[in-house]
């Protein structure tokens, strides 16, 4: 009995010795890889994002698809193009050696920090306005563009400026952009009609559902070249420099892009861009 007692208790010794041994191998095992789907494009926020773009073999960059000299599809060839594809292209180049290992993905102002903050691209290169609130949500680059924000009106309208909108002009603008604050807060009591993107807020205004659209001028001029029946007046009211912005805490990403930026503007590429898409050289800085 002794005997066998004995043996009953080496056995469950055993069993529960190699259920322990079973759970330390999983905890110890790696993590499956779902091979089902598209990667995340996000790094751990350890210094690693460029090596991981490296690994990945590609840089994925979110652009506008709608901005006309700045990031505009054509939907024939399928082709996007414009200032910011461009410096997006040169960025490419200097992490990965070929301008070629990009992907471009489309954004608007209301979805690129979303997407950046789900790993879907690894910067936002799209006529984005360095602010303080933004910077508490991404990291900027150095200021590679300056604009300022302007009206765009139909030949012929009584509007010549900022100083001729009220709360009763109907003013039309995009969703997630800071020009909607900007202008609501240069005009008390005024409510800006806001459209998903520049296109649908532009035939918006060619339908005649607002009379002022408003947004950076040099976004503005692209429109105009679009239909030169609509003009930008006014100058512009406000100041927005154009930063190129990543993941918070991918510091090592921040100073690849300002350390192309400084190459472009050392080798003169900068400004041939530049006059490449704006028709004339950069300001001085």
């Amino acid at each position: 009995m002794r005997k066998r007692r004995w043996l009953g208790a080496g056995a469950s010794l055993l069993l529960l010795a190699t259920v322990a041994l079973t759970g330390c191998g999983a905890k110890n095992e790696p993590a499956s890889t779902n091979t089902g789907g598209s990667a995340s494009t996000a790094p751990a926020d350890d210094g690693s994002a460029v090596q991981a773009i490296k690994d990945r073999g590609k840089l994925v960059v979110g652009v506008k698809f709608d901005t006309k000299l700045f990031g505009l599809k054509d939907p024939g060839s399928g082709e996007v193009e414009g200032f910011d594809i461009d410096v997006a292209r040169a960025i490419a180049k200097k992490i990965l050696g070929d301008e070629t290992k990009l992907e471009l993905k489309e954004v608007t102002s209301k979805t690129r920090i979303p997407m950046l903050d789900n790993g879907e691209i690894d910067l936002i290169v799209a006529t984005m306005t360095i602010n303080e609130e933004r910077k508490t949500q991404v990291d900027f680059s150095d200021v590679y563009f300056h604009a300022g924000q302007s009206l765009l009106v139909k030949k012929g309208s009584a509007i010549k400026s900022i100083d001729d909108v009220t709360k009763d002009t109907k003013v039309i603008g995009q969703k997630g952009a800071t020009s909607i604050k900007n202008i609501e807060e240069k005009v008390p009591g005024l409510r800006v009609q806001q459209y998903e993107n520049y296109q649908e807020a532009f035939t918006a205004l060619k339908a005649g559902k607002g009379e002022v659209l408003t947004t950076d001028n040099a976004i503005l001029f692209g429109m105009s070249q679009q239909d030169p029946e609509y003009v930008v007046v006014g100058g512009t009211f406000t100041d927005e420099p154009y930063g190129i912005a990543a993941k918070k805490g991918n510091a090592d990403l921040v100073a690849a892009v300002n350390e192309t930026l400084k190459e472009l503007k050392d080798s003169g590429d900068y400004a041939a861009l530049y006059e490449k898409w704006m028709g004339e050289k950069p300001p001085e800085e």
